[in-house]
């Protein structure tokens, strides 16, 4: 019986991708800049780019030759703008692969512009790899875990992002979508048993308490929300009234939601592990022990969001440390401030959840001397 409620889940939550794939609520626009292939960069011409030290700026000319795509085999003139940015800026040779983007006229692909080295066919080799480690050393467990972060990655892409661009409330729309996120991963990965409704309801009382933490603190560090990579060209593309700092806000609540669902699913499988091996354990010795497993479990968690968060901002850093500015300015700077206030509301979520968690799960198996089956279903 179980078996089948677990597989009628995953067979729902695999058609809902689908649906959801094919799904444009936001009506997004047609991309510009014609066909996209693959081409092979055969001839270089660098004699327009002015380099200035290490900065590289005005155009790169490059014989590209086409190799999937309507015009397989043709060679076509591809342009590569070059910034002065590096952290956008690619500088080509040849030999390598691109990814070209080019209009059509008269028969002919013209007006190539190069999009960066051809990396989707590693991206997919690299998710196939992922899936396949997951199931061998999660097996079935990992195939569902494989499903849900499939699910995820859309349900984001398709729903919530574009929802967003609606101007729905970040923060309701956000909590929304961590809820049905959360739901389809912790049954998932937990199955359609106590478990798994324990790390449901632990996770989002952890969620709730992040989402709470991060409004009254982001009004008080008069933070604007355009801290976020490209959230001032948002506002340029048209969408004016947008409300970044709600927007800041989700982001931090959903962040930390996967850590959560971690640390919520370790402490309730403990619980379910303790209530199966000691069924006439009491309700409060059930909860003590939970609470001596959860202090280790936190402890590592907290620090696991620190390096998380501060690893994607060693380059920031150490610019502040090379050029001699103090700590008051450094962590004063508005975009510190924000990962400041990333870091710590979002270890309030993780901590707060083992407690929550221990709670639910010993309410739930408050029966003492009552025989649970190892999988007992809701």
């Amino acid at each position: 019986m179980k078996l089948k409620r677990e597989l009628i889940f995953s067979i729902v939550i695999a058609i809902l991708s689908i649906l959801l794939y094919f799904l444009d609520i936001g009506k997004i626009p047609e991309a510009p800049g014609g066909t996209r292939s693959r081409g092979l960069i055969t001839d270089v011409n660098n004699s327009r780019v002015r380099t200035n030290l290490i900065v590289k700026t005005n155009a790169q000319y490059l014989t590209v030759k086409l190799l999937d795509g309507p015009f397989k085999g043709d060679t076509i003139q591809v342009v590569n703008m070059l910034t002065g940015k590096m952290e956008i800026d690619e500088f080509y040779v040849s030999g390598r692969t691109i990814l070209v983007e080019y209009n059509v006229r008269e028969g002919k692909p013209v007006d190539g512009i190069a999009r960066g080295y051809y990396r989707l066919r590693l991206q997919l080799i690299l998710i196939c790899l992922f899936t396949l480690l997951l199931i061998a050393i999660a097996g079935v467990t990992g195939l569902k875990a494989a499903l849900s972060f499939i699910f995820a990655a859309i349900v984001l892409w398709k729903l919530f992002f574009p929802l967003l661009l609606f101007n729905f409330s970040p923060i309701w729309t956000g909590l929304g979508i961590v809820s049905l996120l959360t739901g389809v991963i912790c049954f998932s990965v937990g199955g359609m048993t106590y478990r798994g409704m324990i790390t449901y309801s632990g996770s989002m009382l952890g969620v709730f308490v992040t989402c709470g933490l991060a409004v009254l603190f982001n009004h008080m560090f008069h933070l604007h929300g355009a801290v976020r990579p490209f959230a001032e060209m948002l506002l340029y593309s048209g969408y004016y009234d947008l409300n970044l700092s709600q927007i800041f806000i989700a982001s931090v609540f959903i962040a930390c939601s996967g850590a959560v669902m971690d640390l919520s699913m370790d402490i309730a499988a403990t619980m379910d592990e303790l209530k199966h091996q000691y069924p006439k354990i009491s309700l409060v010795e059930h909860m003590h022990s939970g609470l001596r497993v959860s202090r280790a479990v936190v402890g590592t968690m907290t620090t696991t969001l620190l390096l998380a968060y501060s690893g994607s901002h060693i380059t920031m850093f150490m610019i502040f440390i090379a050029k001699g500015l103090p700590p008051e300015n450094l962590l004063n700077a508005p975009f510190v401030a924000a990962e400041i206030l990333n870091i710590l509301v979002g270890s309030f979520g993780v901590v707060t959840v083992a407690p929550f968690t221990v709670l639910v799960s010993a309410l739930i198996y408050r029966y003492p001397g009552k025989k649970l089956n190892k999988e007992q279903e809701v």
